[in-house]
């Protein structure tokens, strides 16, 4: 799977220039088999590094830079690799990702709370 389209690229990219930017995640990357979420909202000049939140599901998801290049060249077993959820849609910022998944323990907790949140209003 591709990870990045020419459209979620080109947000990452605009999303650069306010690097201290309190943005809203582009994308949703996960492991289909296993632990593994990140959720970038900027993608460096070098073109393949991201930064946002990472998340091993080992209970401290962090804020920081991971590499587009190794997310796209893993291997997580059955031939499969790291994909793209292409129904995440949020209107949260970053911060608040980062504070409720830091709370609840994982991305993947905090994506039904605050998918809840979005719904209700």
């Amino acid at each position: 799977m591709i990870l990045l389209t020419p459209e979620l690229r080109a947000q990452l990219v605009a999303n650069a220039a306010d690097p201290q930017g309190d943005h809203v995640p582009v994308a949703k990357f996960f492991n289909p088999l296993g632990p593994g979420v990140w959720l970038p909202t900027f993608l460096h000049d070098d073109g393949q590094t991201l930064f946002g939140i990472g998340d091993l599901e080992i209970g401290c998801p962090e804020y920081g830079a991971f590499s587009l290049a190794e997310l796209q060249s893993l291997d997580v077993g059955l031939g499969l690799g790291i994909e793209r959820d292409i129904l995440f849609e949020t209107t949260a910022p970053i911060s608040v990702w980062l504070d409720i998944a830091n709370e609840v323990g994982s991305i993947r907790a905090a994506e039904t709370l605050i998918a809840r949140f979005e719904r209700e209003g």
